[in-house]
Order: structure tokens, then sequence, then C-alpha cells
């Protein structure tokens, strides 16, 4: 008899493991379909994931994803998917490269400067266009965070039909002094702690205005945040980089996503320059009470665990409510306009 019993619950263990396993699969299950493709481009070839709408007909509109900071891959580890399916849903096929070198774009983004960023998007649109499922005219594009420094230099150089910013920041040197103090605050620092960081920040900016070279970073770096040196050199190509003259370039419509928890870049400051400096009838601005920097709640950005579990069981779930739609509506007003 007790053989049996644990035979039964052993079985119920079982069904149960492969009744949640079945579950986790058919939410990461999107309703699309996904294709590897190679582009070629000046500096190397670049590799990443086309996104098209099941049985697509007709010309497709198309969303070119330009990444944030980071090594970044095309799917962001599946952070990207369930947008996509959504963008899939709304007749639009999506874009997504692989960070040179990541997942076999040749090079290294680390050695890239925002315009040679710009001018990879450009090659990635020229060939966008020549596929026979994409409408040339119909070209938009969606990045985050750093893709702020990115997308309005692109803007001057094609006729986007759209841009969806998230999170961009204006001023790289002026975003770098918001976080750090903001992080500081977070982490339950004193006011003599921070404007300690703000004295050593403030040294290694001199260094970086005078083009110093890695090794005379190293003797004045300190603390457990020392940047290698392709990081060092990264940032001595793009700390200058500020976003303020190149918004001007828009000409086609724009949403601006902002989260009021960013605790990376100050979104009042973004909103600000956006509206004074993008026309008017162009902007469309949307903020979360409840996001951070990556359109996730609080909750959830400061729980791994919470995210993890998000990320498994309700994948689509994932950021704050209202986001997605947000840009779906932003979407359909195109097509209605």
């Amino acid at each position: 008899m007790r053989n049996k019993k644990i035979m039964i619950y052993a079985m119920i263990v079982v069904l149960l493991i492969g009744g949640i396993g079945l579950y986790i699969l058919e939410q990461n299950r999107f309703d699309m379909v996904e294709q590897r493709v190679e582009i070629p481009s000046s500096t190397g070839k670049l590799t990443g994931t086309l996104v098209l709408p099941k049985n697509a007909k007709g010309k497709l509109g198309l969303v070119l994803f330009i990444h944030g900071d980071g090594p970044i891959n095309a799917t962001h580890d599946d952070g990207y998917k369930p947008l996509w399916e959504r963008l899939a849903g709304l007749g639009y096929a999506s874009l997504s490269l692989n960070k040179r070198g990541i997942g076999g774009s040749e090079g290294s983004w680390l050695e890239q400067s925002m315009d040679d960023r710009a001018d990879e998007a450009r090659e990635a649109i020229r060939w966008a266009k020549g596929h026979p499922l994409i409408d040339p005219d119909r070209i938009g594009v969606w990045g985050a965070s750093q893709a702020g420094w990115v997308i309005p230099k692109l803007a001057g150089k094609e006729p986007l039909a759209f841009s969806i910013l998230v999170s961009p920041a204006i001023n790289w040197i002026r975003q770098g002094a918001y976080h750090t103090r903001e992080q500081m605050i977070k982490d339950g620092y004193s006011e003599k702690d921070i404007q300690a960081e703000e004295t050593y920040d403030y040294r290694v900016r001199q260094l970086l205005a005078k083009q110093a070279g890695y090794d005379e970073y190293l003797k004045i770096a300190q603390g457990s945040s020392v940047m290698p040196e392709d990081r060092w050199t990264f940032v001595s190509k793009n700390f200058l980089s500020d976003a303020t003259d190149d918004l001007r370039h828009f000409n086609s419509p724009v949403l601006l996503l902002l989260g009021e928890e960013d605790i990376h870049v100050d979104w009042k400051e973004t909103e600000r320059v956006y509206r004074n400096k993008v026309k008017p009838e162009l902007l469309t601005v949307a903020v979360f009470p409840d996001a951070e920097h990556s359109m996730l709640s609080t909750k959830t950005a400061d729980s791994d665990f919470r995210a993890v579990m998000i990320s498994l069981f309700m994948p689509r779930q994932i950021t704050v409510p209202g986001y997605m739609d947000q840009i779906e509506q932003f979407l359909k007003r195109l097509t209605a306009g």
C-alpha cells in the first residue's frame, strides 16, 4: 500500500511538472514568424532577426529596432518578442540586429560612435527596402535609451515613416550625473558619499575632455566600477553626445515613452527638450507613473525573481500596463491618417 501511494504521489508530481512546462511553452509561443537574416555592410556582416506576421499578404510596414547600451542580441534575450507579436498583429514586420561582436555580427559595438550606429541603421534600412514583403515608404524605428542619440541622427539622413523612443536621454554627461546621484540615493548612500563620487566623476570627465589614454585613467580609477579598456574607448568616443540639436531632424510622427521612476534618465529634462525641439504636431508623449527605464514596474525591476517568473508565465505582461497599447494606438493613427 505504501509503495502504491508513493507511486501515485510521484505521478502527480510528474503531471504537475509536465503541466507547468506545457503552460510555460504555450505562454512563450508567439504568433509570428521569425527568420534569421544576414545583412552585408561596409564594416562587416550584420546578423539578426526579421519577424513577419503569419500569412503575411501585400506590402508590410517595418519597425527597425535600435538597442540601448550593452552587448545586446537581436531578441534582447527574448524581451522584444511580446512587442514583436503585437506589431505583427498590426501588420508590421520587425527587424532587429545583433550588435557588432554578438551573435555572428562582425566587429565590436564598443568601437562604434553614435554616428557609426546611425550609419549601420541606414544600411539595415537599405536592405529592408529591397525585401519583397516590405513597403519602403512605411519603415520606422523603435529605440530605447542610448538609441536616443542614434535615432535623431538617423532621422536627418533617412525619410523615416515614424520614430518610437523609449526612455531616451538628451545629454550623455548630464544623464550620467543624474544616474549616479539617483542610484546612490536609492542605495542609501549619504550626501557626503554622493558628493565624493561626483568629485571623482568630474576628474574622469576632465581626462575624457583632454583625450587621455587608458593608462592615465587607471592612475585615478577607484572603486568596483573601473572601466575595462574597450569601455574607456567607447566612452571616449561618445561622452559628448547630446541629442538637442539633432531633434530638429524629425519630420515624421514621434512617440516618446517615459517612466516617472526612471533613475537612469531624467525624464523631465527629456520631455521638456523634446517639446521644445520637435514640432508639436508631430510629437506624442506618454509618461507612465510606475515605470522605470525599461518600462517595467518598479516592483518587477527591483526583483530578479519576480522578473523571471513573469517572463516565464506571463511574458506579455512584463512591461507596465499601457506601454504596448500606446504603441499600437500610435501606429493605428498613422494608418488612419
